[in-house]
């Protein structure tokens, strides 16, 4: 009952009501990063979510547009800017995605929706992760982000697929708040992304 309606129903109201929340802290981060990135301050980019539907997901935009000379952008580390690094930092880049959890494209809580390309990489297990809604923070974010393996960030992925409840939110929840807070395994200057996923070994011959 909770997977298939009072999730739903839970992600509408507190995405509306965060909103209005954090809305003057939005306001103000999308004001400075208008004139910081050339009027552009937010970053779209299409996501796989729930059955691998593709949707566009919002975030504030971290990071500037500057390309080498033969106009490819440059390493990520040479185009955060400074206030994109402080709204990464509090995890402010994150908050437009629920605009995206309103409109039902994106849960609260689920596996995080990553990069097109990875959709042939996936073995059956790891696809598994798409019989959800992606989230805004997830079982994977609060046990490591980005300090784990892939293969350790799918697993928990799939553990979360397998054991959706309002408990198990609200504990997501929670300590993501905490971590927050703490900035508690929050992207560094010196790692700021997941190495780039190239698949198992079990599926190499798909690349």
């Amino acid at each position: 009952m909770y997977k298939n309606f009072f999730k739903r129903l839970f992600d509408f109201v507190a995405a509306f009501l965060g909103l209005l929340l954090i809305s003057p802290i939005l306001l103000i981060s999308i004001i400075i990063l208008f004139f910081t990135n050339n009027g552009k301050p937010f970053f779209y980019q299409t996501r796989p979510g729930k059955n691998e539907k593709l949707f566009k997901i919002i975030k504030l935009k971290s990071m500037n547009d500057k390309k080498d000379e033969n106009g490819e952008l440059l390493p990520y580390k040479e185009r955060i800017t400074a206030i994109g690094a402080f709204v990464r930092r509090y995890s402010l880049d994150e908050i437009p995605q629920l605009f995206n959890v309103l409109k039902g494209d994106m849960s609260l809580i689920g596996p995080r929706p990553l990069l097109v390309k990875y959709l042939p990489l996936y073995n059956s297990k790891q696809k598994r992760r798409h019989e959800v809604k992606p989230g805004i923070t997830g079982w994977a974010q609060v046990n490591g982000r980005n300090a784990i393996s892939w293969t350790q960030k799918f697993d928990y992925d799939v553990w979360y697929v397998d054991n959706i409840s309002f408990k198990t939110d609200l504990i997501i929840l929670i300590k993501t708040i905490k971590k927050v807070v703490l900035k508690e395994g929050v992207n560094s200057q010196a790692n700021l992304n997941m190495p780039v996923f190239t698949g198992n070994e079990e599926n190499i011959s798909k690349i």
